[in-house]
């Protein structure tokens, strides 16, 4: 592979960018694995974004870098991939991100991130330059991991209704109130694991490009991993207050008992998709699982519209930031 030529300065502010951009995926993001345990007035909300912050960073010890080698070789040709590439790829995703956040739309940082590759690369090479593989992979999991959300948190929902049939109400909201601790901080390790390791990727490709790390390397340098992690952690820590409520209560109240049962749902896919390798939307995920218990309880208790308009900002995510990429691309081209 022959390497391009790029300056301390560019790969400096290119790195800047795509751990901001982690920053903002944990900002972002903060409410999936908070907006349960707050809703249901398990934890306030400044202690459960602690927690999940913590959680973010403790990853680190639990998950391969399986999503990593996904983004960062799998998603588009690492021959064609240069600053250019990078910067329209990290600006269109950030774009779409606080276009989201400013109208409180839970949309994919994950697929944004994706999108952005794909249009920045588009842009330069066309569609040959895509790698078919790891983007049917992510694509096809745009409609498995809320689908399996939703069949493991209704499933969920389903025993411990039946379980716990002949106990006072009052007795199991005691229950689900502590062991909800136990599934916020599961689906936080889950986050942490599948979403910091996007941005991994996307340094570990930057530095291919430029020649710091072989093709082939068995893993990134020791400092593109613990910085990831810090990123995220620190995002979440200063989390999205504007999505808790869409996401805690819009489409379904819940209670500890549903919350538990979404956040482990969740937590699962999370850990599967993970492991598989694939980087998948946190937000579908706990999507998916909150209107599974919703569902579970009965049809109307979910809040369908709300559930559509979320899930058309999914169909657009992709698309938009690879416009917006291919347009930040151009721009790079001019100023870097």
């Amino acid at each position: 592979m022959q390497t391009v030529q790029m300056s301390l300065w560019v790969i400096g502010l290119l790195v800047a960018l795509a751990l901001l951009f982690d920053f903002m995926n944990g900002f972002h993001d903060a409410a999936n694995s908070i907006a349960t345990v707050v809703s249901t007035g398990v934890l306030k909300p400044h202690h459960a974004v602690a927690m999940a912050a913590m959680c973010n960073v403790v990853a680190i010890f639990i998950f391969h870098l399986k999503v990593a080698a996904t983004v960062g070789t799998g998603t588009i040709d690492v021959h064609i991939v240069d600053h250019y590439v990078i910067f329209g790829a990290l600006v269109g995703a950030i774009a779409w991100n606080v276009i989201t956040w400013l109208y409180g739309i839970p949309s994919s940082s994950s697929h944004a991130l994706i999108g952005g590759l794909v249009g920045a690369a588009v842009a330069k090479g066309g569609t040959g330059v895509l790698v078919g593989n790891g983007l049917l992979k992510t694509v096809a999991f745009i409609l498995i991991s809320p689908l399996l959300g939703f069949i493991l948190g209704s499933l969920m929902m389903v025993i411990v209704g039946w379980t716990f049939f002949r106990t006072p109400p009052s007795r199991v909201d005691r229950w689900f109130r502590r062991l909800q601790l136990v599934s916020a901080s599961l689906y936080s390790l889950g986050h942490g694991g599948n979403d910091a390791q996007k941005t991994i990727g996307i340094i570990w490709m930057l530095l291919i490009a430029s020649g710091h790390v072989a093709v082939g390397g068995a893993e990134p340098p020791m400092w593109v991993i613990v910085s990831c992690y810090v990123a995220i952690g620190m995002g979440t820590l200063f989390g999205g207050w504007r999505i808790v409520r869409t996401m805690g209560q819009k489409i379904t109240k819940l209670k500890p008992v549903g919350g538990f049962c979404a956040e482990t749902g969740g937590a699962i896919t999370l850990f599967i998709a993970s492991a598989l390798g694939v980087p998948v939307s946190t937000t579908h995920t706990i999507t998916g699982a909150i209107v599974g218990v919703g569902s579970a309880q009965k049809m109307s208790a979910v809040r369908w519209g709300v559930a559509g308009n979320i899930v058309w900002a999914w169909v657009l995510t992709i698309p938009a930031s690879a416009f917006m990429s291919a347009i930040a691309w151009w721009i790079g081209k001019q100023i870097l």
